[in-house]
């Protein structure tokens, strides 16, 4: 879901209301990121191929997408996170003043609920596979002292920060009904034709490709249903 009719958005928009549902948006980079290479570590944010899709007071969502045979820069993260792979390739990470680690196979849809145990985490990405590599990092801004005991549903991964929910969805399959009472990060992982229906029975349906997201900050019950032809997953990043 790369281009959009405006007309086709509103309408959906106006029944998603209804159905307490999230529409997902196509991910672009926010304006301002930073070229400039480096021989020491940068904050994730201004890592030249790390780009700031979204970012507000609670969440900071970044897309990397690694060319084959590239790496990225040294840079430090300083929030637990969620990555959330978008392409099948092999990578290499390598903290700073230690050996690049072994290859490491991805796919779409692996998860990694990762937990920051200094005041930061510095590392570099390698990509030794025959694609590039795409990932998505959800980065909560806050960890809560008390985390929220309410759950939605299975959950697939968590930090001390989010809960991750993974619905993978044959054609006609739907999830059960669920609520989110706290505010989250909906991820398309692949390509799905993707009805939301609430309790009263209300719903609408929009394609969304990889990696298309969307923040919420409301309380949703619905289901997440796969109304095309082929298989689809959806991952929910819930804040604590």
């Amino acid at each position: 879901m790369r281009t959009i009719v405006k007309s086709a958005v509103a309408a959906f928009l106006s029944v998603a209301a209804l159905a307490g549902a999230a529409i997902l948006f196509p991910a672009r980079p926010l304006a301002g990121a930073q070229q400039a290479q480096s021989t020491t570590s940068v904050p994730v944010e201004e890592e030249p191929l790390h780009k700031v899709m979204f970012k507000n007071e609670s969440v900071t969502v970044i897309q990397l997408v690694l060319p084959p045979g590239q790496r990225t820069l040294y840079h430090s993260h300083t929030h637990d996170r969620i990555a959330v792979d978008l392409s099948a390739t092999s990578i290499k990470q390598q903290k700073m003043n230690e050996p690049e680690g072994p290859a490491t196979p991805t796919k779409p849809g692996n998860l990694s609920a990762l937990t920051l145990t200094d005041a930061s985490y510095t590392h570099r990405v390698h990509n030794v596979g025959k694609a590039p590599y795409e990932v998505l990092d959800i980065e909560p801004d806050h960890r809560p002292t008390v985390p929220s005991p309410d759950v939605a549903a299975p959950v697939a991964a968590e930090n001390p920060s989010a809960r991750v929910y993974s619905w993978v969805l044959a054609p006609g399959a739907t999830s059960p009904m669920h609520t989110h009472m706290r505010p989250y990060v909906i991820v398309s992982v692949t390509a799905i034709n993707l009805r939301m229906t609430s309790p009263d029975g209300q719903s609408a349906a929009h394609e969304v490709g990889p990696g298309d997201f969307r923040w919420v900050d409301a309380k949703v019950t619905h289901t997440l249903g796969n109304v095309g032809t082929t298989p689809g997953q959806i991952i929910e990043v819930e804040l604590k």
